[in-house]
């Protein structure tokens, strides 16, 4: 009589850790998954939108910009939010956050092009 409630106890017990194992694991995995979404997602973003206004500030007069539109322009002037840009015979001003591209080369096509 003993060792059957000796053996219920051992069997509730081993129940509640298996149960509390299982519980560990999914945290786990709830935690890798967090984890590679950050890697993944959250953090190249972050890395690009701080290029992305690292080259916006580093924007002054005489560079070749591109737009969101696609015009492609040197800057003839800066102010606050606007740039004012060369393009052809025409002059237009945008906003700084519609430049897209800071550079003297040459857009790219494709991969190489």
């Amino acid at each position: 009589m003993a060792r059957a409630v000796f053996r219920e106890g051992t069997r509730a017990l081993m129940g509640a850790l298996t149960g509390q194992g299982n519980l560990t694991m999914l945290v786990l995995q709830i935690a890798a998954i967090v984890a590679v979404m950050y890697f993944l997602f959250i953090r190249p973003q972050s890395v690009a939108r701080k290029k992305a206004a690292a080259m916006l500030a580093a924007l002054k007069k005489n560079d070749e910009v591109m737009t969101a539109g696609g015009i492609i322009g040197k800057v003839r002037d800066i102010r606050e939010s606007l740039i004012t840009i060369e393009s052809g015979g025409s002059t237009l001003v945008v906003d700084r956050n519609r430049i897209v591209r800071v550079g003297s080369e040459s857009a790219q096509v494709g991969p190489g092009i």
